[in-house]
C-alpha cells in the first residue's frame, strides 16, 4: 500500500493509480471546537473533563464526564435541521463545516457524485431518542415526534451530511463502537481509490444521556472517581475505569490530484490499516485479545510497507481500565519489542469519547505533523506494573512522521491506522 510520500512529495501510486490524502480537519470535542484550540489542549495538558451538565447525573455512581464546552449548533445548521436531529449530529454539522472550511472546499459540493461520506456510530441520537420515549410512556397522547426514526438512528449524521454538503456518492456508516474512527478513514481511502474526489469521513458522539450512561455503567468499566484531576488515567497506577464524552472530528479526505489542482494545503495520508475480532463478547472479566490487537496493528503495518521500527509516534486506545490497559502494553510490546516508540495520549484530558475519539486521536497525529512537534502524553503519572511503555514525557520533533493510531471497540472489535504526516507548512511551530 505505497502512496504519496510525505517525506519526498513523490508520488507512487497504488493500484489504480489514486492516492488518498488528508486535506481538512474539524474537531468538535471537550478540548475545543476548531482543530487549532483542540491542539492548544493537547500542548498545555489541560483537563477539560468535569461534572455532567446535559442531565441530572447526581444519582448515578459517575457524574463526570468531557463535554463540549459553550457549543451552539445554531452557529452550524438552521433551525428546521436542528430540530430533526440529535446532539450527536449537530456536533457532526459543527466538525464537517469546519473541516470542509480548513480544507479550503466549499460547503455543498460543485461536484455532486464525486463527494461522498462515510462516518461511523455507536448508538445513535442518544438525547433526542430518550427525551421521545419518555414522552411516550409519560404523557396521555402516548406519542414520539414525526423525527425519532430518523434522529436515533445510527445512520441519521451520513444521511444529514450526504443532504447538507449534497455529497451524492457512495456513502455509508461503519459500525465498530471506538475501533469505527479508524475504520471509517481506512473506508474513505477505498472510496477515493474507487473514484471518488472527496470523501467526508471520522466521527462524532455525545453518549452523555440517562440511557447511554446506564448502557456504559453496565459494562463495570467506567470510572466513579468524583475528582476530575482523578477519575481517567490511563495506564496509571491509580487507573479505575474511563470517563464518557462527546465530540469527536471529522476529515477531508481528498485524491491526491484533485487536492493539487487547487492548491490545497496537505496534511497527510493514511497508508495502512488492519482490522480484527476477538470473536468474544465483551464480559466483567475481559480484557481483550491482545493477539488480534497485535496482528491489526501487524496487518496496518505490513499495508503501508513500514517497519515497526520507523514508527516515532504510538497513539494508543488507553480505556482505562487496569487489565485492558495491561493487555494493551501487552499487544504494543508483541508488535515493537521492549522498547516501543513514543507513546503520547490525551484521552484523559477529554474523556472518552468512543469512535469520536479514536478519530480525535487521529486529529491530534496529524496536528502533531503538521507542527512539527511530537505532544508530551497526558499521563500516566506512575505507571502500572505490566504498563511499561515509552510515554513521551515531553515534546520532541518527529523522526520519520510516521504514526500507528490504535483502538478497540466493546465485544472484540481492533483496528489500527498508519498515517504519514505531511512536512510543516512554512515551517510553522
Amino acid at each position: 500500500m505505497s502512496g504519496w510520500s510525505a517525506r519526498t512529495g513523490s508520488e507512487v501510486p497504488p493500484t489504480g493509480g489514486r492516492v488518498a490524502v488528508v486535506t481538512g480537519i474539524g474537531v468538535v470535542a471537550p478540548s475545543g471546537v476548531g482543530a487549532q484550540a483542540h491542539w492548544r489542549t493537547v500542548l498545555s495538558g489541560q483537563r477539560r473533563t468535569g461534572p455532567i451538565t446535559l442531565f441530572d447525573a447526581t444519582g448515578y455512581p459517575t457524574g463526570l464526564g468531557g463535554e463540549v464546552a459553550d457549543f451552539d449548533p445554531a452557529r452550524y445548521a438552521d433551525n428546521r435541521a436542528l430540530v430533526q436531529t440529535d446532539r450527536w449530529t449537530h456536533l457532526g454539522f459543527a466538525a464537517t463545516t469546519l473541516a470542509l472550511a480548513d480544507a479550503g472546499l466549499p460547503q455543498r459540493s460543485p461536484d455532486p457524485y464525486g463527494w461522498s461520506v462515510t462516518l461511523a456510530s455507536s448508538s445513535g441520537g442518544n438525547l433526542f431518542g430518550q427525551r421521545e420515549l419518555q414522552r411516550l410512556w409519560s404523557s396521555p397522547t402516548r406519542t414520539v415526534g414525526a423525527y425519532q426514526s430518523i434522529a436515533w438512528f445510527y445512520a441519521a449524521s451520513v444521511g444529514q451530511l450526504s443532504i447538507r454538503h449534497q455529497a451524492k456518492g457512495p456513502c455509508g456508516v461503519l459500525v465498530a463502537e471506538s475501533a469505527g474512527g479508524l475504520d471509517s478513514l481506512a473506508h474513505a481511502v477505498r472510496t477515493v481509490r474507487r473514484g471518488a474526489s472527496v470523501v467526508l469521513a471520522g466521527a462524532t458522539e455525545c453518549p452523555l444521556s440517562p440511557y447511554a450512561l446506564a448502557c456504559q455503567l453496565r459494562s463495570g468499566l467506567l470510572s466513579e472517581v468524583t475528582d476530575p484531576e482523578r477519575a481517567y488515567r490511563p495506564f496509571d497506577a491509580a487507573a479505575s475505569g474511563y470517563l464518557p464524552a462527546e465530540g469527536g472530528a471529522v476529515f477531508v479526505v481528498e485524491e491526491l490530484a484533485h487536492a493539487r489542482a487547487r492548491g490545497a494545503r496537505i496534511y497527510g495520508e493514511v497508508t495502512g490499516w488492519g482490522a480484527t475480532h476477538d470473536a468474544v463478547h465483551t464480559s466483567a472479566d475481559s480484557c481483550g485479545d491482545p493477539r488480534q490487537y497485535a496482528r491489526a496493528m501487524r496487518l496496518a503495518l505490513g499495508r503501508a510497507g513500514v517497519e515497526p521500527g520507523e514508527v516515532d509516534l504510538v497513539v494508543p486506545d488507553a480505556l482505562g481500565a487496569p487489565r485492558y490497559d495491561r493487555a494493551e502494553a501487552v499487544a504494543l510490546r508483541a508488535v515493537f519489542g521492549a522498547r516501543t516508540p513514543p507513546v503520547s495520549t490525551h484521552k484523559e484530558l477529554t474523556g472518552r469519547a468512543h469512535q469520536g475519539g479514536s478519530a480525535l486521536d487521529v486529529a491530534t497525529a496529524l496536528l502533531a505533523y503538521a507542527h512539527d512537534t511530537l505532544p508530551a502524553s497526558a499521563g500516566p503519572g506512575t505507571v502500572a506494573d505490566g504498563c511499561e511503555l515509552g510515554f513521551l514525557r515531553a515534546p520532541r520533533r518527529p523522526r520519520t512522521r510516521v504514526a500507528l493510531i490504535c483502538a478497540r471497540g466493546f465485544d472484540g472489535f481492533n483496528s489500527a491506522l498508519v498515517l504519514r504526516g505531511a512536512a510543516p507548512a512554512g515551517g510553522e511551530q
